[in-house]
C-alpha cells in the first residue's frame, strides 16, 4: 500500500522523452510520489518493461491492437489493468485517484485528454504544444473555470515561469504588466543549420534534420527545432500562458542552450533561467513546485561553459517564425491550421517525400488557402485542423 502523503501520477505519453525523463525523476522520490497510470500508443516494447519495472495501476494504449498485444504480454500482472483506446486516455486524466496528470503526448491527439484533466481540476504539467497552439483561448478559460493548477514543461516557458514575481506564480496578480514586466525573451539554439548557406537548404535529409546538437528528442521536435517551427509555437503558447501580445515576446536566438529564456522588467532588470539542456529540470521543478526537488541533473559549471552569445532570430532563414506570428495575427483557428499543415508536412519530409525547403512552403499555402474561423468552438477547431491535413494530403503531397 502507498502511503497516504504520496501524490498520484498519471503520465501521458509515457514511452516518449519526456515520459522516460518523468519516470526518472519520480524514481527519485517514492516517498513523494507514486506512480498511477501511463499511457501510449504503439510502442508496446516500451510500456511492458515501464509497466514491469514501475507497476502502475493502469496502463493505456491508444493503439486497440497494441493495446491487445500489451495484455498478452502481461498476463503474468493481474495487477496492472490493460486499456485501449483515446476515451481511456481521458479516464486516467480524469480519473479522482489522480494528484498530477503529465502531458506529454506529441500531437493533436494530446488536446483532449490534456483538457480531460483540466476540467477534472487536476495539477496539469503541459508538454504538448497542441493543447496552447489549437485552442489556446478555450484551454486557458477552462483552466480558470476548473481550477486547474497549470505548470509549463516546455523548458522555455518553465523558465519564464520560473522568472516570474510571486504574486504570478500563485495566482495573485495574473497581469504582467501590473507586475512591472516589459517583455519575454523566448531563447532558442536555431537548431541545427542556423549557420548552414541558404542555397543548400533543397538538400538536406531527415537524419540531419534530426541531429539536435544540444537536446535528445523525437524525430517530430527535432525537425521543428530545425524548422524553427517549434519556437514558432512556443511564441503561440508564451501568448496563451502569459496572456500577452506577440509584441511582446522576442526570439533570441543563444546557441549553448543554457539560458532557457528570460524575463525583461521595467526598471532595466533582466532576469535569466539558466542550467544545463536537461528536461529532468523542468520536469522536477512542475513536480515539486512551490518546493525544489532533486531532478538528477548535474549544476551549471559557468567556467566550463565559458561564453554565450546571442543574435536575432533571421525569419527568411526561418520562415516559419513569421507563420507562426502570422496565426497568431489572424487569431482563432488560424493556429490549429498552421500545426495540422506542420504535422503533416513534417511526417512527409520524414518520409522522403518532400523536400526541407516544402515544409514552410506548403504551411503557408494551406494558411492562404484552408479558411480560417473567429471561434473557440472546439469542434470548429477540429474541423479546421481537420481540412487542413485533408488539404496536405489531396492537394499538396498528391501533386
Amino acid at each position: 500500500m502507498h502511503q497516504q502523503q504520496t501524490r498520484a501520477i498519471t503520465i501521458l505519453g509515457a514511452t516518449g522523452s519526456i515520459g522516460q525523463s518523468t519516470l526518472d525523476v519520480l524514481a527519485r522520490h517514492p516517498e513523494q510520489f507514486h506512480l498511477y497510470a501511463v499511457s501510449a500508443n504503439t510502442q508496446v516494447d516500451k510500456m511492458e518493461k515501464i509497466c514491469r519495472h514501475y507497476r502502475p495501476q493502469i496502463a493505456v494504449m491508444s493503439d486497440l491492437d497494441s493495446a491487445r498485444l500489451l495484455s498478452e504480454r502481461l498476463s503474468d500482472q493481474p495487477a496492472i489493468r490493460i486499456l485501449g483506446g483515446v476515451d481511456a486516455l481521458n479516464q486516467i486524466a480524469s480519473d479522482e485517484a489522480v494528484d498530477i496528470v503529465m502531458a506529454a503526448i506529441v500531437g493533436a491527439v494530446g488536446l483532449m485528454p490534456t483538457l480531460s484533466a483540466v476540467r477534472a481540476g487536476k495539477r496539469v504539467l503541459l508538454a504538448n504544444k497542441e493543447a496552447l497552439v489549437m485552442a489556446g483561448h478555450l484551454f486557458m478559460q477552462e483552466v480558470a473555470r476548473y481550477k486547474a493548477e497549470l505548470l509549463p514543461i516546455d523548458s522555455e516557458h518553465n523558465a519564464i515561469f520560473q522568472c516570474l514575481p510571486a504574486e504570478y506564480q500563485h495566482q495573485q496578480q495574473r497581469m504582467l504588466t501590473n507586475l512591472g514586466v516589459r517583455k519575454i525573451l523566448l531563447t532558442g539554439s536555431g537548431g541545427p543549420f542556423r549557420e548552414l548557406p541558404l542555397n543548400r537548404f533543397d538538400s538536406i535529409t531527415p537524419a540531419q534534420a534530426i541531429a539536435h546538437p544540444n537536446w535528445s528528442m523525437g524525430p517530430k521536435i527535432s525537425v521543428d527545432s530545425a524548422t524553427m517551427m517549434n519556437k514558432g509555437l512556443e511564441l503561440i503558447e508564451a501568448c496563451w500562458l502569459f496572456d500577452v501580445p506577440h509584441q511582446d515576446v522576442e526570439i533570441v536566438l543563444h546557441p549553448q542552450s543554457i539560458i532557457h529564456s528570460m524575463v525583461t522588467y521595467n526598471d532595466g532588470s533582466v532576469l535569466a533561467q539558466m542550467g544545463n539542456p536537461d528536461m529532468r529540470t523542468p520536469i522536477a521543478n512542475a513536480l515539486g513546485w512551490p518546493q525544489r526537488i532533486e531532478s538528477g541533473v548535474e549544476p551549471l559549471d559557468l567556467i566550463a561553459v565559458s561564453q554565450l552569445t546571442f543574435a536575432a532570430a533571421d525569419e527568411k532563414r526561418f520562415p516559419c517564425l513569421r507563420l507562426a506570428r502570422q496565426a497568431v495575427q489572424q487569431g482563432g483557428t488560424s493556429m490549429a491550421i498552421l500545426n495540422a499543415a506542420n504535422e503533416v508536412a513534417v511526417k512527409a519530409f520524414l518520409q522522403h517525400q518532400i523536400k526541407f525547403t516544402r515544409i514552410a512552403e506548403i504551411i503557408e499555402q494551406v494558411m492562404n488557402e484552408v479558411e480560417s474561423h473567429q471561434t473557440d468552438e472546439l469542434d470548429q477547431i477540429l474541423k479546421d485542423d481537420h481540412c487542413a491535413r485533408d488539404f496536405v494530403q489531396h492537394k499538396l503531397l498528391k501533386s
